[in-house]
């Protein structure tokens, strides 16, 4: 707004430029599904690397293929997923994981037997819980000590016992706590463990604890005090372990829309782009994650079954799988051996880790226009592939919207094929190369997020020109790192925001049409070389 002219001089008055900077989005992070012996049940959990997953998830399980796909995609490259732990529930007989706990009465150091010491007396009021349900908290001990000076304070350690050796590690410790949270000079036992501790939570009952010193008081040695398995009061266990295409996971992964668990937790986070439940390949539930991916503009990575064979795939192809809504999804063949240091055996497992690894790591040195797969493509960790394929094989399950895992001499196990499920030659689809597939849904989050901006503008050709300008912008970045096709940007990609797919009636309602196109790169799936040679003599 102009500013009001009052008196003589010079008068200074920014104007805005009108540039909304268009960032693109994130297009590796990944969605890892399935059951684990523990972490939390009810958000999807952010992992940034592997150690990260074994501290809240528990690492390796030999019951679970959840553990080894993670392991497998950070070794191959991946950096962020997002994690959703499978519980069951009692739906045919099906046993819930259960939530361990202790009552503080249970774990006060108590010197009662010893009159130069402090008897405590607790009440029933302060119950610890493990932060999460599983019998992971059977080797977790919780320690309480009175303060000498103030009996109405303590300190509270969470101790990790060793199952193996028994030795015992403090891996959480608060002090100075107060079951009052009234208490000015101590710190609510409620507010600091259920905000800070990553092993624990508490509740405090209407029934407080009370400490009562008989006789002058020392401090406690360490022999004294009384240590107590977490699952004191109630045991933790795993419940039914769940297993991909087994009941009730069908039921508990709700990618269908019915419940509000399962993969329906990553409604709630930013953004996630690879989809991937290790194991899965009940073709129902596969749709099912289709049609969410297609929801929510991320790429589903499907296993096919461990004992598929090459000569039924040509027969049948990926069946059931390639419908209307599988152009965000790709299927993987074969499955990959893999040594176990849990079994101490080489066994195998679903590919989906491998390829997930293998997308961020070809995001991130090339772009996701880059097709995830060549001799650069390689997978590491493996110990060969379960089916070794030929050219001839290769061939005919390509051409079906397979992509097969192979192994060559020099280069070793790579990804050798790069179709979406709608990638079947005779179906002629525009999205049968995943690269360009995620491309145009890396555009259309990237320009959905960008141009929130332009809700409530006014909508003219004043907003059609910044929109023009700010779209184009980012598209010309893209074109300038090689996105697309073309050696200028007109040939490359085009912007359209005028008063031709602008009119009046649009305009009454609302709506402001914004026309993006651009030309993919192809995939080289075929490489074609024509070889001369020069016969008889050269004439002089």
């Amino acid at each position: 707004m102009p500013p009001t002219f009052t008196y003589p001089g010079v008068y200074i008055e920014e104007i805005p430029s009108g540039v909304h900077t268009i960032t693109g989005v994130a297009t590796s992070i990944a969605a890892f599904v399935g059951w684990a012996s523990q972490g939390p049940t009810d958000k999807a959990t952010l992992v940034q690397s592997w150690a990260d997953f074994a501290t809240q998830f528990g690492g390796l399980d030999s019951r679970s293929y959840l553990g080894y796909a993670v392991n497998q995609f950070f070794n191959n490259g991946g950096q962020q997923t997002y994690i959703i732990r499978l519980v069951s529930d009692t739906t045919g007989g099906n046993t819930a994981a259960a939530t361990a706990s202790v009552n503080i009465k249970d774990v006060a150091f108590d010197g009662s037997t010893n009159p130069t010491k402090v008897t405590i007396t607790q009440g029933t009021g302060l119950t610890l819980s493990a932060a999460n349900p599983g019998a992971w908290a059977k080797n977790y001990l919780v320690r309480i000590q009175p303060r000498p000076d103030d009996f109405t304070r303590f300190s509270l350690d969470v101790i990790y016992k060793d199952p193996v050796t028994n030795t015992e590690s403090v891996v959480e410790s608060y002090t100075n706590l107060s079951d009052k949270a009234a208490d000015a000079q101590g710190r609510y036992v409620i507010n600091i463990i259920n905000e800070q501790s990553s092993y624990v939570i508490a509740k405090m009952a209407a029934t407080a604890m009370t400490v009562t010193p008989t006789n002058v008081p020392t401090t406690p040695q360490p022999s004294e005090l009384k240590s107590v398995a977490l699952n004191a009061a109630v045991t933790g266990d795993d419940g039914t372990v769940l297993t991909p295409n087994v009941a009730p996971f069908e039921k508990i992964l709700n990618s269908d829309g019915s419940g509000t668990g399962g993969v329906r937790l990553l409604d709630t986070v930013p953004i996630f782009n690879i989809l991937c439940v290790p194991g899965e390949t009940t073709p129902k539930n596969i749709q099912d994650l289709q049609s969410y991916c297609v929801e929510k503009r991320a790429f589903l990575i499907v296993d096919c079954k461990e004992d598929d064979k090459a000569k039924d795939l040509i027969a049948s192809g990926p069946k059931d799988l390639t419908g209307v809504k599988s152009i965000n999804s790709a299927f993987y063949f074969p499955w990959v051996n893999q040594f176990d240091p849990q079994t101490n055996v080489t066994r195998a497992f679903p590919p989906c880790g491998f390829v997930a690894g293998l997308y961020a790591a070809t995001d991130t040195a090339r772009g996701v226009w880059k097709a995830p797969a060549g001799i650069d493509a390689s997978l590491s960790g493996v110990s060969g592939l379960k089916v070794d394929l030929t050219n001839l094989q290769n061939g005919s399950l390509n051409i079906q919207a397979i992509n097969c895992l192979r192994n060559f001499p020099v280069y070793g196990d790579v990804i050798w094929g790069a179709r979406t499920l709608r990638g079947n030659n005779q179906v002629g689809s525009e999205w049968k190369y995943v690269p360009i597939r995620r491309l145009a849904l890396f555009l259309e989050s990237s320009l959905y997020e960008g141009t929130q901006w332009v809700v409530f503008e006014p909508n003219d050709e004043k907003l059609w020109g910044q929109i023009r300008m700010n779209v184009g912008a980012f598209m010309q970045g893209l074109f300038l790192q090689g996105a697309f096709q073309g050696t200028s940007p007109q040939q490359a990609y085009f912007v359209k925001c005028d008063a031709d797919n602008n009119p009046q009636l649009s305009i009454n309602q609302g709506i402001v049409n914004i026309l993006v196109g651009f030309a993919p790169l192809y995939p080289a799936e075929f490489v074609v070389i024509q070889i001369q040679q020069m016969a008889g003599q050269l004439q002089a």
